[in-house]
């Protein structure tokens, strides 16, 4: 198993054994390998994937959740729930915010559980009113700096459906220009211009 971490576009792998999807990092001069854990190695994993030449990194350890705790206690965790919508055509609704094409999510707020903040979240951002989840998809993880803090946010991906004729608003106090549904043979017009984390979570519903 693995987890996957963005610093900025550049993949950092958690893992417990050098999977096929890990396999090619390992073989490329960039890439930052380490198997031992210790203060020390975690500190030195998060400085070198903030180093512009490093590309990727692979922490190998035997316990995963071992692992997973040692690096996350250097962040401030943030929690998100955000949704790859479909309607009934099977179009994919896409919001470009900041200059990218981009899935509609935010923070969790407290007091509500993780996919109550997903369809919130959505339907403030798209004027959708009316989400259902059908499925969970996945967790992204990447990181940021906001002020002195260095920033880890999990983003809880669902599977969502807004069913029958639903006029959409884009929500421009967070930024958000434009909403467009999408065919699926579509969306490589746009994935050339979003995150990799975003396109993880469309690979995850292929």
């Amino acid at each position: 198993m693995y987890i996957k971490i963005y610093f900025n576009n550049k993949p950092l792998f958690l893992c417990d054994a050098i999977e096929p999807a890990i396999e090619p990092f390992l073989h490329h001069d960039d890439a930052v390998f380490i198997d031992e854990l210790d203060a020390h190695t975690v500190k030195s994993m998060i400085h070198e994937m903030q180093v512009d030449k490093v590309h990727a990194g692979v922490f190998l350890h035997e316990d995963l959740d071992e692992l997973k705790k040692a690096f996350f206690k250097k962040f401030t965790i943030i929690q998100a729930g955000g949704g790859l919508v479909s309607n009934d055509n099977k179009e994919y609704l896409l919001i470009h915010r900041r200059g990218k094409w981009d899935l509609p999510k935010g923070k969790l707020d407290e007091g509500e559980t993780i996919e109550e903040c997903a369809v919130r979240e959505v339907q403030e951002e798209t004027g959708l009113q009316q989400v259902e989840i059908v499925k969970p998809l996945l967790i992204t993880y990447h990181t940021y700096h906001e002020g002195t803090k260095f920033v880890l946010k999990e983003s809880h991906w669902y599977d969502m459906l807004a069913p029958g004729t639903q006029v959409t608003a884009p929500q421009t106090e967070e930024d958000i220009q434009q909403i467009v549904w999408v065919p699926v043979s579509a969306l490589g017009e746009y994935t050339g211009n979003t995150f990799p984390s975003i396109k993880d979570v469309l690979q995850a519903k292929q």
